[in-house]
């Protein structure tokens, strides 16, 4: 079996990625190999083909268990013999996997670093024939890199204590060229071929905002997206359990995960959110490596990370599906400081001598200015991280928050002159809030207490916002103007470069936006925006499929197929066995496996749609496929404007609404009767029998969580008849989804 014919008979795929297949070839021809490949590029192929095409066995060293687990299901599901050694087996069921592994059972085997140098381990490995060595998230050899981890260290030892050296390989999503560098070294590697494939992720959209009030700001993104699946990560354990119960308070549903959990909580909480059954994991970066779920939609940091590999690594689990992610960072100045506070307070590892410890305390410093630029700059932020990473883009990527934004440069000398002042003025005693406070002339008590409004810089700003005031001292911190003390209770003080801008002339100016940042519509992306174009209904059809099958196994659902996946099936409809092999990520193993339950499916759908492949939309006297677009781009812009409610209304009066801005435009209306079968066909509504063998439709658990309640009212004959009310959390949810209706509706229409 040939390369491509793997590919195709295990993975699915008909073609490599870029970087895949030079890597393959490197490793089949035996040189060890070393590759950076952003999450999502296929870094796991790269290492699990040729595995499967060696002679012998492949070890893959990772850190985490839930890494192994998942990846060892995926190539299980994929036909492939593979098992994991870690502390998560019983010693039963360790026994039995070095048993299998003797008997030449497996043709890779996860392992946890730690194993690697035990002594039954080292003697089954000096008797079986090891192919090739692969070492995951490589760039924890190193200490230069974020994630650091002592255990790493042990591999260059396992690989001396072998009688033959096997092909070693090493891939990594994120590693700066000191890094790259340093796993090189640390492994070994003999002249190793070497590729980056390139760190940009066109479908991330970067944002980095300075709410006054970040939980606030975080419930509105979640509400204008609730039908999304992302991680909320947050700097501490303390800030994780807040997040989270408010979360739940107010009716999503939400897991948390630190390390501070049981065992027990952290693998529960982790498989609800791989299983779908959870839609928002709150997190700190316990929660890291090894989540290969596809269907993330958005990665909130709450709190500013302390270096920006680990932001990259972290906003990587979003958009793995190829569709577009949303990655915001909301900033506030108090996140440098508890930053500070633990690269200062963090215990020392102990396998570090005291040297080493302190530059990689100095290292950790350096990380952290960088990050907080990040923050603070007003260029492209596509173009920051990537500058970071080695690579040189282009200084606009119309995909971030600061290409969406205007700027200005402005001279802030004066206001800098009289904020550095004041704190010369005070003796540099006080944090930043007290000398904002005297800067406007504030009257609260610990200003007046103090009698700083004697002083000749009291008030001098009392014109200037307290956001802008702050924007300018951090500004002033990154460029060394000022400096923040790393105390319990952090003061500022003058920086080596501030008598310049006091007594010397110099001038400074900074980047500041010139308008408010844009406000947050209603409108949100389509889940799948082709798909909702052509078969809503069979993709739903599928993803309740995949599911039933995914919990039978007890797999995650994305094992079994990628939305992506599904995404083709829609799209492509296949009818056979051979067209269902062409859908991308299908494979000969699934397609035994799968196929005649997809199959099965897709075809009911299309017995029931003989116009599904080639339909044309007349939704609404809408008769082209232009006229479509223009109709659907009206809606987007302007679904915002419908008027929402407090007080609970029934759904006709919600219609009439909608109407009303259609009617601006178009002619038909859109009818109650729509929108409730459109809630019974998404699981809201229910249809429901009264003691009368009457039927009613009634809101299920789900819709009453989404804000749908049911009454009862009296009718002019004087009879009692049901009726269901809307929440503006319902009506929230309609208008968000109002395109996803209006297909729905003139899907009906056309099978009639």
């Amino acid at each position: 079996m040939n390369k491509l014919t793997t590919l195709k008979t295990y993975f699915g795929y008909d073609t490599f990625k870029t970087g895949q297949e030079e890597l393959i070839d490197n490793i089949l021809s035996g040189n060890d190999s070393l590759g950076i490949m952003p999450t999502g590029a296929g870094k796991s192929i790269c290492f699990q083909l040729p595995a499967l095409l060696l002679d012998g066995i492949t070890l893959v060293v990772s850190p985490l268990i839930s890494l192994m687990k998942d990846q060892v299901n995926a190539l299980t599901q994929a036909g492939v013999s593979a098992a994991y050694i870690n502390s998560s087996l019983t010693s039963s069921q360790y026994n039995r996997a070095m048993q299998n592994a003797l008997d030449n059972k497996y043709k890779i085997i996860y392992m946890a670093p730690e194993r690697l140098l035990s002594g039954d381990f080292i003697s089954f490995a000096r008797s079986a024939k090891i192919a090739m060595l692969t070492v995951d998230e490589a760039h924890c050899i190193s200490q230069w890199g974020q994630d650091f981890r002592p255990s790493y260290l042990k591999i260059s030892e396992f690989l001396n204590s072998l009688q033959t050296r096997p092909i070693v390989s090493a891939f990594t999503a994120t590693a700066t060229e000191l890094v790259r560098n340093d796993i090189i070294l640390k492994l070994n590697l003999n002249n190793p071929f070497s590729i980056i494939t390139g760190f940009d992720r066109p479908n991330l959209k970067f944002s980095v905002k300075k709410p006054k009030d970040k939980f606030e700001d975080l419930k509105n993104y979640l509400e204008d997206n609730k039908s999304k699946t992302g991680i909320v990560y947050c700097s501490t354990r303390k800030t994780v359990e807040e997040v989270c119960e408010r979360l739940n308070q107010i009716g999503f549903t939400t897991k948390r995960y630190h390390a501070g959990l049981s065992d027990i909580e952290r693998k529960n909480n982790q498989e609800d959110f791989q299983y779908d059954k959870c839609q928002i994991m709150v997190a700190t970066n316990a929660f890291g490596m090894g989540i290969d779920k596809s269907n993330v939609s958005f990665v909130i940091h709450y709190n500013m990370p302390k270096n920006m590999e680990s932001y990259y690594q972290e906003v990587g689990r979003a958009g793995r599906d190829g569709e577009p992610a949303d990655c915001i960072l909301l900033y506030s100045g108090r996140d440098v400081i508890t930053n500070q506070w633990f690269i200062e307070n963090t215990g020392g590892n102990e396998e570090l001598d005291a040297q080493t410890a302190k530059a990689i305390k100095e290292k950790d410093r350096e990380l952290l200015k960088k990050m907080t630029f990040y923050c603070h700059t007003s260029d492209c932020l596509r173009e920051y991280i990537l500058e970071y990473f080695g690579e040189k883009p282009v200084n606009f990527c119309g995909n971030c928050s600061n290409c969406d934004g205007n700027f200005e440069e402005i001279d802030i000398t004066l206001e800098a002159q009289k904020i550095l002042s004041c704190i010369k003025r005070v003796d540099e005693k006080y944090g930043i809030k007290t000398i904002i406070d005297t800067l406007r002339g504030s009257k609260n008590e610990k200003v007046l207490r103090l009698r700083l409004d004697n002083l000749s810089t009291y008030g001098v700003l009392k014109e200037t916002s307290e956001k802008r005031i702050r924007d300018i001292i951090n500004y002033l911190v990154l460029n060394s103007y000022i400096e923040i003390t790393n105390d319990e209770f952090p003061v500022i003080k003058l920086g080596i470069l501030a008598e310049e801008v006091l007594f010397k002339g110099k001038k400074i100016k900074i980047k500041l936006s010139m308008q408010q940042e844009k406000e947050t519509t209603k409108q949100t992306r389509s889940e799948k925006k082709v798909v909702n174009a052509l078969n809503p209904e069979l993709f739903i059809r599928l993803k309740k499929l995949r599911l039933f099958i995914a919990e039978e196994q007890k797999v995650p659902a994305f094992v079994v197929f990628s939305d992506a996946t599904l995404t083709d099936m829609c799209m492509n409809l296949p009818d056979n066995e051979e067209d269902f092999l062409q859908v991308s990520g299908v494979g000969m193993t699934k397609l035994k496996r799968y196929g005649d339950k997809f199959l099965k499916e897709i075809a009911k759908f299309v017995s029931g749609e003989p116009k599904a492949k080639n339909t044309t939309v007349t939704l609404l006297n809408v008769n082209s496929d232009n006229e479509f677009e223009n109709f659907y781009d009206y809606i987007r812009e302007e679904k915002h404007n419908i008027e929402l409610t407090d007080e609970p209304i029934p759904v006709s009066d919600f219609v009439g609404r909608i109407n009303s801005l259609i009617a601006l435009k178009y002619i038909k209306k859109l009818s109650p009767v729509s929108v409730s079968n459109w809630l019974i066909y998404k699981g809201f509504l229910t249809i429901k029998t009264d003691s009368e063998g009457k039927n009613h439709k009634a809101p299920t658990s789900e819709g009453l969580e989404l804000g749908i309640c049911s009454t009862s009212k009296t009718g002019l004959d004087g009879k009692d008849y049901n009726i269901n009310l809307y929440y503006k959390p319902a009506q929230e949810f309609l208008i968000d989804n109002l395109e996803d209706i209006l297909i729905y509706t003139e899907k009906l229409k056309v099978e009639k």
